[in-house]
């Protein structure tokens, strides 16, 4: 029995995207995949598929399955660094419809079994098997084979690993600790067992920068980590940080899982093959901030949104990023509204002929201050209302006036 009296499960699927890419063409199992690739890459004369080898341009790998990574290559990798780490491991082109399908298939597979699901992106989730276990761990692992079998059986074959303890913090580091196809379980009265001996790397929200500055203090586990005076935390790291990461040490994290949270903001985004001519390349530019808005705008009719808030961002070829937001005094949803928005952001930019911020590497689009469609309407009853009041009360004036 937990003492909280929770079990909270965290779910993360291995490595989502080339799996996904095995199960629609299962000539790709015991190769080494990476997804990251260019659309139109075609495979060279002899080859069944398009190889690292061939890639030319900027980039970053999205994924790699556990036979590339055996050969060095890992998510967010340059792509031309992984070309010569391995230049014969297939290279794919992200296909996120596909991926987006499977999601939704090991989503509704898991919810048939634990409806408390608190879903956090395309390939991982928490959910809470409390009320399905009545606290009992036993009871939670023989849940657990379950939801990753119907997993499995969901997708066509994908593998999931799954962390279980009794809170979504510890749940998350131990869903990591026996991929692939790994079940591990953390009970209270082990946290300082499984999870001290841990680099401080493995607490999500610990990043390189914190990591580096805990490494000149001396600490580089997590049980170094838990061993710091909370009030030396403080001082170093701030007030809410200093004391999340004592807690965290301890194995505390009072969190909820979430059923549903509504989006705040939604975005598009592309990064470049070569950098691009502000003034040169305006027509291809022009074509991408086209395939943003419309892409955008299918985003805001799947999730029912309206944005008050349009916002871009270009990030140019010396990696310095800039933003730029426009706030309508109606809401936006179409393509042809975002488009607008987007260029009236753009005339804000500070773009130069020559120099550093005459190229740029990426540009997006987000939108945000969202609201619903029926919260818009009466928005506009609202508006109408107040200014209905306003023109009885000026002729009211009127007829006052001497």
């Amino acid at each position: 029995m937990c003492l909280s009296g929770r079990i909270i499960a965290h779910l993360d699927m291995d490595a989502f995207y080339a799996n996904a890419e095995m199960i629609r063409n299962p000539a790709l199992r015991g190769l080494p995949v990476a997804v990251g690739g260019r659309r139109g890459m075609q495979a060279l004369p002899g080859q069944a598929f398009p190889t690292l080898a061939q890639y030319q341009g900027r980039g970053v790998l999205t994924t790699a399955n556990y036979e590339a990574r055996a050969l060095g290559l890992h998510s967010a990798m340059p792509t031309m660094k992984a070309a010569k780490l391995a230049p014969h491991a297939v290279l794919l082109p992200a296909d996120f419809d596909w991926y987006k399908t499977l999601s939704r298939q090991f989503k509704a597979a898991v919810r048939e079994l634990a409806p408390k699901v608190e879903d956090r992106g395309i390939d991982e989730i928490y959910i809470d098997l409390t009320e399905e276990t009545d606290g009992d761990f036993d009871a939670a692992i023989e849940l657990a084979r379950r939801l990753k079998a119907a997993v499995t059986q969901a997708t066509g074959g994908m593998t999931c690993s799954v962390g279980l303890s009794e809170n979504k913090l510890t749940s998350k580091i131990c869903s990591d600790l026996q991929k692939p196809n790994g079940l591990s379980v953390v009970r209270p009265d082990q946290f300082q067992e499984i999870i001290w001996p841990l680099p401080v790397g493995k607490i999500n929200g610990v990043g390189p920068k914190a990591q580096e500055k805990l490494k000149a203090m001396g600490i580089n586990t997590i049980s170094e980590l838990a061993a710091q005076p909370v009030e030396v935390l403080r001082e170093r790291f701030g007030e809410s940080y200093g004391l999340w990461m004592h807690e965290s040490a301890h194995g505390i994290d009072r969190r909820d899982v979430t059923l549903y949270s509504e989006p705040k903001s939604i975005s598009r985004e592309t990064t470049f093959e070569h950098d691009m001519h502000v003034r040169r390349q305006r027509d291809n530019l022009t074509q991408v901030l086209l395939h943003l808005a419309d892409k955008l705008a299918q985003d805001l009719a799947r999730k029912q949104r309206l944005a008050k808030t349009i916002g871009v961002k270009v990030r140019f070829a010396d990696f310095k990023s800039l933003t730029r937001d426009v706030t309508t005094g109606f809401t936006v949803g179409t393509a042809e509204e975002i488009l607008q928005a987007a260029r009236e952001c753009l005339k804000k930019t500070p773009f130069e002929e020559k120099g550093p911020r005459s190229t740029i590497r990426l540009l997006g689009i987000k939108a945000s201050h969202l609201i619903t469609p029926a919260e818009a309407a009466l928005e506009r009853v609202a508006q109408e209302s107040r200014q209905a009041k306003g023109q009885a009360q000026l002729f009211l004036d009127l007829e006052d006036a001497p």
